[in-house]
């Protein structure tokens, strides 16, 4: 009998010290896996990819219009832009007002509309070729790239077209700056036309790894 007792009590004692299941272990589950994926992606999209949109055709057809591309934001935390790169880069501001968009450091108020923005300004990506690396020269002559004085314009396989804008334009990139131009080069309102043509290495966000929509693709 006392043994019997004994091993009733033991039975009792290894209940209690049982977990409880049910619907409120299960949530509490749940949420510690939600959490953690979303601190994951967190991370991700803050120090390793950046995930970006190219609305229109000016890198057609390396990237058609309406596609989204995945990018390395640790690239250039350990290497310079290369001649070739396509990379997402900080262009400017939008006003979320007026949906204006501006180049450069946000300004106080939108020129636009007069609206104050303060810290309301949505940052601008854009996604382009780098083809001027620090202290190159650049001229366009006859719808030609031409680098530092070469008699040969630059080979460009990717381009959707050749040039037909008849420009001759002459740039000369500053230090620790990049010349950024577009793929459809008729069809891009890229660093020929800026106010300022060069971007700093620290506007740099990611190289361009590849496309996930509408077409996996890798980029070049």
């Amino acid at each position: 009998m006392e043994n019997e007792n004994k091993e009733l009590d033991q039975n009792k004692s290894r209940k209690k010290k049982e977990p409880k299941t049910g619907w409120k272990a299960e949530l509490i589950s749940w949420i510690q896996v939600l959490v953690s994926a979303a601190v994951i992606a967190f991370v991700l999209t803050t120090f390793v990819i950046a995930n970006s949109e190219v609305p229109t055709g000016s890198m057609e057809n390396t990237i058609m219009a309406h596609s989204r591309v995945i990018g390395s934001r640790l690239h250039y935390k350990f290497a310079d832009p290369e001649r070739g790169d396509v990379a997402i880069f900080v262009f400017g501001w939008q006003c979320p007002r007026c949906t204006a968009i501006g180049e450069g450091e946000d300004p106080a108020v939108c020129p636009a509309c007069g609206y104050e923005l303060g810290k309301r300004a949505k940052t601008v990506y854009y996604v382009k070729r780098v083809i001027g690396l620090p202290g190159d020269v650049i001229d366009i002559i006859d719808d030609k790239v031409y680098l530092n004085g070469s008699e040969t314009p630059l080979e460009e396989p990717y381009l959707a077209e050749e040039m037909n804008q008849g420009e001759t334009m002459h740039f000369e990139v500053p230090e620790d700056c990049y010349f950024m131009m577009g793929d459809n080069r008729n069809f891009s309102a890229d660093a020929r036309y800026w106010k300022n043509p060069y971007i700093s290495k620290d506007k740099l966000v990611a190289k361009v790894l590849f496309e996930y929509f509408p077409t996996p693709k890798i980029i070049h």
